[in-house]
């Protein structure tokens, strides 16, 4: 039976084609790998437009008529990623993941990602189709292979996860319910270690209607998502296997859609990933897959295979996804929905924002001047005692330090440690001993300096302070460069670009929560694109992007997406260009997920041949005292990597030491 989804529709992209004829297209791929070469278009044409039972009735027909294996010559035909693609099609969806998994076990090394995504993924059914299909592929047992070849409590929850038996009721008892997310936060958080076995028992056996309800629960109680705690108590392959559950308990659709972008984002492909979800969900969920992807990501599913990809490979990709969602009238309507509970969740979590740079306990002023005096004083520096204590303390500790090194000394210790360093560990070091405000204005004044502005930075440090911070930075610029903000930003940039700076420079933005009415007023207005008003699209974005309050923005573009079935950020890269363009779509970031925003920066600064160490040092320094640690569990979540290795695969020296001293741990 076809797989369907809301209100019982099919849900896949690959439908069953209408006047089949098993033999007639038995004949046709004959044809099409007869003689010197493949006619490959055909061939991916056929394939690809061909449900999986349709292709099995193939493969058999293609056996009567032949003598041959259909699969044996297709693997002779083809190559590289291509023929994965159109093999993984051949076979059935129980075939195919056994496969998938047999090869993840097989060799050095054990594929961790591959054994999470099906295991977690897949329903009972389809759980226990793979069992058999591995016992009937290989003669082997899959349970005993998994056994043999994984380890710990990733082990235990993988083979709870194979036996097949999470509770299928939706009728929910509001008791356990409690009582589960009790257990969880006494199994983790409120225990000295972790009790893994109540996270596998609860986790691998609930029904999924029952453990969103429990997510709900542990978040009232806790304050914080069940993703927060799992990532506190558990590491490893165990805490990615639980990511997995959990994400797909929440929505299988938007767990896929993340591991689709991922796979593509970057540089290189992960074509493994990209080839088994594809062939995989074609049937299943593919349609949703692209709802949430085209609103998670800005992007359709269709336009990133599309940037991506090449060839042959890339066309029976594109057949496989079913659709561009960029393209006029292609956007979902069902994507309004999704992210609208995207937002109320974001909404309801309040995330606590913390810095990886404490006050040092015990801090002694004179001490520390006397230490750095020391290792900049005769021959050579040492530039690991200046490291140790700058990154170390905290700004107000530092600026202590400059008044008590003065006091002592009779030196400027800015102008000391200029003399002494060099290169980007001096401009990090000096960047740390400014006060945030003095280092964003010098951030500013820098960007605006000689031929060309770099609109980047006044975008970044503009659109993500508050207004108090925008107010001292005002100050520490007037103090330094005898010139207001406001002037500078004036004779500097121009046109709807300046007056949307000018705005942010002012540091006016409303502190109050959402007001719904004037949300929904507000929403009215920046979805009018084509309205005839002589008021330009620019202005009306200007007027509420740049003064209304964070809170309010959050239930604008809510309102927003309910209206126009499309993100905000999506009409701004539609409707505008340029530098108005970027800045409108970063404050958008910023409003909602500031660490995420920066996330992406810190990736891009360091992501490719060469290192933008500039921006590195930018973050690392502004971000630091503030909201670091959150940056860097969102990059670990976004780039499956963490930025401390990061940091220390792409940078060198004394400057690796001190942004990993300021980093603060490797997640």
């Amino acid at each position: 039976m076809a797989p369907t989804g809301k209100a019982g529709r099919y849900r896949g992209s690959v439908k069953e084609f209408p006047n089949f004829n098993a033999s007639q297209d038995a004949e046709a791929l004959y044809t099409a790998m007869k003689g010197f070469g493949s006619d490959k278009e055909a061939i991916l044409d056929l394939i690809t437009s061909r449900n999986n039972k349709q292709r099995i009735e193939i493969s058999q027909a293609y056996k009567s008529l032949y003598g041959k294996d259909l699969i044996a010559d297709l693997k002779r035909e083809l190559t590289g990623k291509f023929e994965r693609l159109i093999v993984g099609l051949m076979r059935p969806l129980a075939y195919f993941d056994a496969k998938e998994i047999k090869d993840a076990l097989q060799g050095i090394g054990t594929d961790e990602k591959c054994l999470i995504e099906i295991l977690a993924s897949r329903t009972n059914q389809q759980i226990r189709n793979l069992v058999e299909a591995y016992r009937d592929a290989y003669e082997r047992e899959l349970e005993a292979d998994v056994l043999g070849d994984t380890s710990g409590h990733f082990k235990k929850m993988l083979v709870v996860l194979l036996q097949g038996t999470r509770e299928e009721d939706d009728v929910v008892s509001e008791d356990l319910v409690e009582q589960d997310a009790k257990d969880l936060l006494e199994a983790g958080d409120l225990k000295w270690g972790t009790d893994e076995a109540q996270f596998i028992y609860i986790l691998g056996n609930r029904s999924k209607q029952h453990l969103r309800l429990v997510f709900d629960e542990y978040l009232k109680i806790s304050g914080k998502p069940i993703e927060d705690s799992i990532r506190g108590e558990l590491s490893g392959d165990i805490e990615k296997l639980m990511l997995a559950v959990v994400k797909c308990i929440r929505s299988t659709p938007e767990y896929f859609a993340e591991r689709l972008y991922k796979a593509m984002k970057g540089l290189g492909t992960k074509d493994n990933t990209l080839i088994r979800i594809m062939v995989s969900r074609s049937e299943i969920d593919m349609l949703d897959i692209r709802e949430v992807f085209r609103t998670k990501y800005e992007k359709s599913l269709h336009s990133m295979i599309k940037d991506d990809t090449s060839g042959e490979y890339k066309k029976a990709l594109l057949k496989l996804c079913g659709g561009d969602d960029d393209a006029a009238g292609e956007f979902f309507p069902e994507a309004a929905q999704v992210a609208y509970r995207m937002w109320e969740l974001s909404a309801v979590a309040k995330v606590e924002l913390r810095g990886t740079v404490r006050p040092a306990s015990d801090f002694n002023a004179d001490g520390d001047g006397k230490v750095l005096r020391k290792a900049m004083k005769g021959l050579g520096t040492d530039e690991g005692a200046i490291i140790d204590v700058v990154t170390q303390r905290s700004n107000a500790q530092r600026q202590e330090i400059l008044r008590t090194y003065k006091s002592h000394f009779g030196r400027d210790l800015m102008a000391d440690l200029k003399s002494e360093l060099s290169g980007s560990l001096a401009k990090l070091i000096l960047g740390l001993m400014m006060t945030p405000a003095q280092f964003d204005a010098k951030q500013l004044k820098k960007a605006m300096e000689g031929i060309g502005t770099d609109e980047n930075i006044l975008i970044e440090i503009l659109a993500t302070r508050n207004n108090r911070e925008i107010q001292a930075i005002n100050e520490a610029y007037k103090a330094a460069y005898h010139k207001s903000l406001e002037d500078a930003l004036s004779s500097d940039t121009s046109g709807h670009f300046k007056r949307i700076l000018v705005s942010l420079a002012l540091g006016n933005r409303d502190e109050g929560g959402e007001d719904l009415t004037r949300a929904h007023e507000d929403a009215k207005k920046l979805s009018d694109v084509s309205s005839g008003d002589s008021t330009s699209l620019e202005t009306r974005f200007l007027s509420i992007l740049c003064t209304r309050s964070y809170p309010h923005l959050r239930r604008v573009f809510q309102e927003f997406i309910k209206m126009t079935n499309h993100d905000v950020a999506h009409t701004i890269r539609k409707h505008m260009s340029g530098d108005v363009r970027d800045a409108f779509v970063a404050i958008v970031r910023s409003v909602k997920d500031k660490p995420a925003f920066f996330a992406d920066k810190l990736y891009d600064s360091m992501k490719g041949i060469g290192t933008d160490e500039r921006t590195l040092t930018r973050i690392m320094v502004s971000r630091s005292e503030i909201d670091l640690l959150n940056i860097r569990r969102v990059f670990k979540e976004m780039h499956e990597k963490s930025l401390h290795h990061m940091i220390d695969k792409d940078t060198s020296g004394d400057y690796c030491k001190a942004l990993l001293a300021i980093c603060g741990g490797d997640d």
